[in-house]
């Protein structure tokens, strides 16, 4: 069971601080006006370096009842979309993630997912799914520099294997519900060879790039790429002849941000 301890607003996006039974936080985030983006466990595994969700490890999954709680606490918002994209990694706790789905697509609502792509066995029943989205959250393209950023990772060529196979036979309009999640770090991921690279893999797939900016935190070293760096990035893609979007308004805030969401958050 989880309550609601706290809701933060600013101009645009509302997070959800919520308790659970065992006295820890987790948090949602209701944005765009119609979509929720859901956790799946207290803290995360994977602990990407740029992540403030991370930074503690993961404590524990959330349940199955925990995971709906979030929608049910914050049904009189107008949600029509939910995601998959708040803290934890969903294919490691897939069990109680693939029974909240149907609950989601029961309801009538579109399900969509953020995911590391690790462990495979999941990433391969996740695609499987009548999803409404998936983005791989790829962030590197060499597997060096990826484990260094995400270090419990899954392989780039079995990633990109498995998407090869999944989608080869799926109509345009089917494939277009599949992304490539890029966080543009200063320094770390965007040189022109990565951002070369970075291409040839979203032709070779097919798909879409979604070029998110990094958002800063306190504690973690990376910093964001200047506002004039990030268009010249997202021409430089474009120009490849690329689908290519850039992080809105609501993944750019310190309430609810991409990275931004975290466990038993600090007040300043």
């Amino acid at each position: 069971m989880i309550k609601i301890k706290e809701i933060i607003n600013d101009d645009i996006n509302k997070l959800f601080e919520l308790e659970t039974d065992d006295n820890f936080t987790i948090e949602s985030v209701f944005y765009r006006g119609n979509t929720l983006c859901v956790s799946s466990q207290v803290g995360c595994p994977i602990k990407c370096l740029f992540c403030a969700s991370g930074m503690k490890g993961l404590i524990r999954n959330l349940t199955f009842e925990e995971i709906i709680q979030q929608y049910e606490n914050a049904e009189k918002e107008n949600i029509t979309n939910i995601t998959f994209a708040g803290i934890g990694e969903p294919l490691l706790n897939w069990e109680n993630v693939q029974k909240a789905f149907w609950y989601f697509k029961e309801k009538g609502l579109k399900v969509s997912f953020y995911t590391t792509g690790f462990p495979l066995k999941n990433f391969k029943q996740l695609l499987n799914l009548p999803h409404n989205g998936v983005s791989l959250s790829l962030h590197a393209v060499s597997e060096e520099n990826r484990k260094k950023l995400i270090p419990k990772s899954a392989s780039i060529d079995k990633l990109i294997s498995i998407l090869k196979e999944h989608t080869e036979k799926l109509s345009n309009r089917k494939r277009k519900l599949y992304s490539l999640a890029y966080l543009l770090i200063k320094d770390i991921n965007d040189s022109k060879e990565e951002l070369d690279r970075l291409a040839e893999i979203a032709k070779e797939l097919k798909f879409s790039i979604s070029l998110l900016k990094y958002n800063e935190i306190e504690g973690i070293p990376y910093k964001t790429t200047t506002d004039e760096d990030y268009e010249k990035t997202f021409l430089y893609l474009k120009n490849k002849g690329l689908k290519i979007t850039l992080s809105n308004k609501y993944r750019t805030r310190k309430i609810g941000g991409c990275g931004t969401l975290m466990i038993n958050r600090l007040k300043s």
